[in-house]
């Protein structure tokens, strides 16, 4: 009877059914924006050590950021925001912008480079996402901008599911934002100076 018993527990422990995992799946958008990045290669992007973990993460009355081993993403949540804003630049713009390593032999225009500070489900059923991201044109005459961003989400719950589907949505709204070049914060545009050794383009 013992033996049945630790079987059973066993077994109760190892079902895979308790488990949840959580897709990032920005929803389409109709809108469509000027195709202003053309193509570019999107740096895995930065996210802080709770946001990274594979459990999804909540923050609590008393301020921590909780979570729960039963509720996973379904994929690493850097690589799953990364591909899927990606994609969504992409959709909404209609510019080639890969996730990295570049896979094309022609290199891409600009690189992209995003790097998140807080990507939270907060106490009080916001979903918040806030950071800066980076668009480097090393070609020559190319324009460079360092924008910020900061965008909140109402959540339906603090579930894993209402988390999840906040936080796709905040990915679709910095997707439509990066792709204009815009949003909230300041933009800084360098010129990098013009290569006075490039041949003329006549020759």
């Amino acid at each position: 009877m013992l033996f049945l018993g630790v079987v059973l527990v066993l077994s109760a422990c190892s079902n895979p059914e308790k488990t949840g995992r959580f897709l990032i799946d920005p929803p389409s958008v109709q809108a469509q924006l000027p195709n202003r990045l053309g193509t570019a290669e999107l740096k895995d992007v930065s996210l802080p050590d709770y946001a990274a973990d594979q459990e999804v993460m909540w923050q609590t009355e008393d301020g921590a950021v909780r979570s729960n081993p039963d509720s996973l993403w379904a994929n690493s949540p850097k690589r799953g925001f990364t591909l899927a804003l990606a994609r969504e630049i992409s959709d909404v713009s209609g510019a080639t912008v890969i996730g990295e390593p570049w896979p094309l032999a022609e290199p891409p225009q600009r690189v992209l480079e995003v790097r998140v500070e807080k990507a939270l489900a907060q106490a009080d059923g916001i979903y918040r996402l806030s950071g800066r991201y980076f668009v480097s044109d090393e070609g020559s005459g190319g324009t460079n901008h360092a924008r910020s961003f900061d965008i909140s989400v109402p959540m339906a719950s603090n579930q894993p599911s209402a988390i999840a589907q906040a936080m796709s949505q905040a990915i679709s709204q910095l997707a439509q934002q990066i792709a204009a070049l815009g949003g909230p914060g300041r933009t800084i545009a360098t010129q990098t100076p013009a290569d006075p050794f490039a041949l003329d383009p006549i020759f």
